[in-house]
């Protein structure tokens, strides 16, 4: 066999190796979200129930809003994404004691839900439509690390 031949077999094999890997982490990670905590739910079943306690609280305006938000995401990861922001946005408007998910409500929740590199697509959302931002700045402020751990008591204050 020639050189350039055992070349492309190393290649195609470590390609091979490499993409199984990455699909591999990504299967894992969704694995340990399916894991229970101490409460004996999952982040999954939390992210459910929350949706799930909510769903009738929804306006069209915010199901719009929640849609061109999550609209910079890959179409596959779409479904993913939109599942964990609303779950999010969800358990913000219960601990509020909320009747309806309003705007204020649906932003904060986004806020605390995405990381901070994503707040800039936000604030350019928000300006395009004649949103203000001051109110939010507080959560803006703080990044996606300060909210994983904790995130309730600070969110509180």
């Amino acid at each position: 066999m020639s050189i350039f031949v055992n070349f492309m077999i190393v290649f195609w094999g470590f390609l091979m190796i490499v993409t199984m890997a990455i699909g591999g982490y990504f299967m894992f990670r969704k694995f340990l979200k399916q894991l229970p905590k101490e409460d004996g739910k999952s982040i999954m079943d939390w992210q459910e129930h929350y949706i799930e306690k909510t769903k009738n609280m929804w306006g069209l305006p915010e199901k719009e809003l929640l849609e061109e938000l999550v609209s910079p995401v890959p179409e596959l990861f779409r479904d993913v994404a939109r599942q964990k922001i609303a779950g999010k946005i969800g358990e913000v408007a219960l601990q509020k004691k909320a009747n309806k998910i309003t705007q204020d409500i649906l932003i904060e929740g986004y806020i605390v839900a995405t990381p901070k590199r994503d707040h800039k697509f936000l604030k350019k959302t928000l300006r395009k439509k004649n949103i203000d931002t001051a109110p939010y700045q507080s959560f803006f402020e703080a990044s996606k690390d300060d909210y994983a751990k904790n995130w309730k008591s600070k969110y509180t204050n």
